[in-house]
């Protein structure tokens, strides 16, 4: 299927104006589809990826502006995604020694837990990309959105691969 067959539209004003609607459409796609894998878990996505970055920094306490910071959804509300899993109880908030203003929050065993088995149910999903794309084109694409973006990572591995800056 093509991005036209998908939305029932023949035409675009531009190459450009058709890979802006087909990323906002796949990327629509696959936040239901993550949002449809999680749902069985309890959590949201916002909530799941809070959960990935406090698993990554295990067993220290993060700030939760650092966590804000880091989070793929910028206009995610992290202290009400705080006081949502502590209702879960899947992490806990401790108060910052260094700084009594600031927030830290820590996974706990029963978040280590639930993310254990989202990874399993993520491996199949992953499955799903991997019968779809090859290793090569899942690495092209993600480089192409890279610099799409103007990442930095994504400028820099092209200086390295092809010798150009830009």
């Amino acid at each position: 299927m093509s991005i036209e067959s998908d939305i029932r539209q023949t035409a675009f004003n531009s190459s450009y104006h058709r890979l802006l609607v087909n990323v906002l459409y796949s990327s629509n796609w696959l936040g239901n589809a993550q949002m449809q894998l999680l749902k069985p878990f309890g959590i949201t996505s916002q909530q799941f990826n809070f959960l990935r970055i406090l698993r990554g920094r295990f067993p220290d306490p993060v700030k939760v502006n650092e966590i804000t910071e880091r989070m793929l959804d910028k206009m995610s509300n992290a202290s009400r995604l705080v006081d949502k899993l502590l209702l879960k109880k899947l992490v806990e908030r401790t108060e910052c020694p260094s700084d009594r203003r600031a927030v830290n929050v820590i996974i706990n065993q029963k978040g280590l837990d639930l993310l254990t088995k989202i990874d399993a149910a993520q491996l199949q999903f992953e499955g799903i990309m991997e019968q779809r794309l090859t290793i090569e084109e899942a690495d092209t694409l993600s480089h192409l959105l890279d610099q799409l973006r103007g990442s930095e990572l994504a400028q820099t591995a092209e200086e390295e691969v092809y010798g150009v800056e830009q």
